[in-house]
């Protein structure tokens, strides 16, 4: 059986991440959105193992000395935020597991999984992405202003990412993505067949 693929998605808040995701889950059941630990307390809503697995401090700084985490940040002091690498692990039973996160985790996972497949998922223009923030009608321009500027700084580390995809057509971004999807299945069979190949010469014993 083949390794499944390791997918990082990231991009700033409004460029359609969420749509996306949502779309390419609903599309593909051999593919598993990675469900993260947090020490803040379920919003109205949400579930156990659904949107979060939820910890106490003293259990998130368990996992942590364990070393059960493939990543973990604490966000302006207020709560940890974590990967279990339980949720990583499903790949070797084949199962593609795709992981939103921001640029610093995405760093993070990068050095530890260097076959992980990172995307970055862009707006096509400024214009469009104060647009889309303001058409959510649910944030002052203060704080509109404060995600147009992270959203500058996330974008320029889009140089680290293998690929980025610019949502304008949310269907053409979404075939993008299962285009990349495709060759990077075609490169990680073809690098696990060459392997095989290879110890199996070993094995049999021929000398250079």
């Amino acid at each position: 059986m083949n390794k499944g693929l390791v997918l990082v998605i990231s991009g700033p808040s409004g460029v359609g991440k969420g749509t996306i995701i949502n779309k390419l889950l609903g599309d593909d059941k051999n593919m598993h959105l990675s469900i993260s630990c947090t020490t803040r307390a379920p919003r109205p809503g949400e579930q156990e193992g659904v949107n979060y697995f939820y910890k106490t401090e003293e259990e998130f700084a368990e996992m942590v000395k364990n070393n059960e985490f493939l990543e973990y940040a604490s966000v302006f002091g207020l709560a940890s935020y974590g990967t279990p690498m339980s949720q990583i692990n499903l790949r070797n039973e084949g199962t593609d597991v795709l992981l939103e996160i921001d640029v610093q985790g995405a760093e993070n996972v990068k050095k530890l999984i260097p076959d992980a497949v990172m995307i970055m998922i862009a707006p096509p223009s400024f214009e469009t992405l104060r647009s889309r923030l303001i058409g959510r009608g649910t944030e002052t321009p203060e704080k509109i202003a404060k995600r147009l500027n992270t959203a500058g700084k996330e974008l320029s580390y889009s140089d680290q990412y293998d690929y980025v995809v610019v949502n304008d057509d949310l269907d053409v971004a979404i075939n993008d993505i299962r285009n990349i999807i495709h060759a990077e299945k075609i490169k990680l069979a073809g690098k696990a067949a060459a392997e095989k190949i290879i110890t199996e010469i070993e094995e049999y014993g021929i000398v250079k």
